[in-house]
C-alpha cells in the first residue's frame, strides 16, 4: 500500500452520485476523520438527473454545494465530476480519469460500488474502478501522472442485492456511534433527502415542514434503511466483536474485498477498517 505510517493512510470513496460516499461509508469516512487521516470523496456524475422538478446545470450547482458542506462535517474533501447523471458508461476515457484521481491522491483502501448494484451508474462506476485497478501500476498508461509502486486495497460499498451474488462481508464494521454524524452529512444533500427521494420513494406526504421535525425524519428513514445490515450480518459482527456486543450492534456497515487490487491481510485490516 501507498503508505506505512497509520497516521497518514488515505481513503478514497468513489461514487456515482453526490450523496453516495456518505449514503454507503459515512461511518467508516468519519472514523477516519476521527483520527485525523486524510479523507476524498468523489462523486463521478454532477447529479443533475437527481431531481423531479429541477435539472442540468442549477441542480449540478445545488448538488455541489451540498456535497461541500457534507464534506465539512467530518472535514473531509468532496469531489464532484462532470461526467452525465443517469447515462454513466464504463468508457475508456472513464477509466482513465479514475486512473489519474487513483494515482495523484494515492490512497491506501478505496471504496466504490458493485458491479451488480441496482443503479446504471452505480454498477459503471464498480466497473471502472475494478478496470482502473491494476492499471495504476502501469507506466504506459495515463503517463502524465506518475504509476503506484503497487495498488491500494479496494473494497465495495454495502448494498443489499442478491443476483447474480450477494455481498461477501469480508470486514464488519460497527458504526453505532457514528449513526448521528452520517445524518449530519445526510442532512446537507437536502435536494435529495428532503425533496428528490420523498417524492421518488412515494413519501413526500410524511415529510415535516419544520426543520427538527425533518430531521428526525431522515433519522427514522435512514435508520429502517441501514439497521437490517446488521440484522443480516448479525454472526459476522459477533465473530467480531463477541456475543454481548455483537448482538446489541444497531448499525453496521459491510465491506467486500475486491479481487482485482491488494489483498486484504490482517495486519492491514487492522490499519484500514479500526474495530
Amino acid at each position: 500500500m501507498p503508505n506505512d505510517d497509520s497516521e497518514h493512510l488515505k481513503l478514497l470513496i468513489l461514487g456515482a452520485h453526490p450523496d453516495d460516499a456518505e449514503f454507503h461509508a459515512g461511518g467508516l469516512a468519519t472514523r477516519w476523520r476521527a483520527v485525523g487521516r486524510k479523507v476524498k470523496m468523489v462523486s463521478l456524475t454532477g447529479g443533475e438527473a437527481g431531481h423531479h422538478e429541477k435539472s442540468g446545470a442549477a441542480l449540478t450547482k445545488i448538488r455541489r454545494e451540498e456535497a461541500a458542506a457534507a464534506g465539512r462535517v467530518i472535514g473531509a474533501t468532496y469531489e464532484v465530476w462532470d461526467n452525465p447523471d443517469g447515462r454513466l458508461l464504463p468508457t475508456l476515457e472513464l477509466r482513465e480519469e479514475v486512473i489519474r484521481s487513483i494515482r495523484s491522491f494515492a490512497p491506501d483502501l478505496v471504496l466504490t460500488h458493485r458491479t451488480n448494484d441496482y443503479h446504471p451508474d452505480h454498477r459503471a462506476v464498480g466497473q471502472t474502478v475494478q478496470d482502473a485497478s491494476y492499471m495504476v501500476t502501469v507506466p504506459s498508461i495515463v503517463p502524465d501522472v506518475p504509476i503506484l509502486r503497487r495498488d491500494p486495497v479496494v473494497a465495495y460499498m454495502p448494498d443489499r442485492f442478491t443476483k447474480p451474488c450477494p455481498l461477501s462481508a469480508d470486514v464488519v464494521l460497527d458504526v453505532t456511534d457514528q449513526f448521528e454524524t452520517i445524518i449530519d452529512m445526510l442532512a446537507c444533500h437536502r435536494s435529495q433527502v428532503y425533496e428528490w427521494l420523498p417524492f421518488n420513494q412515494g413519501v413526500a406526504h410524511t415529510l415535516p415542514a419544520d426543520e427538527a421535525g425533518r430531521r428526525a425524519w431522515l433519522r427514522d428513514w435512514y435508520a429502517a434503511l441501514l439497521r437490517p445490515t446488521a440484522d443480516r450480518h448479525r454472526d459476522a459482527l459477533i465473530a467480531t466483536y463477541g456475543a454481548d456486543r455483537g448482538r446489541a450492534i444497531e448499525f453496521a456497515e459491510v465491506y467486500e474485498i475486491s479481487e482485482y487490487a491488494s489483498a486484504l491481510d490482517d495486519k492491514a485490516r487492522e490499519r484500514l477498517f479500526p474495530s
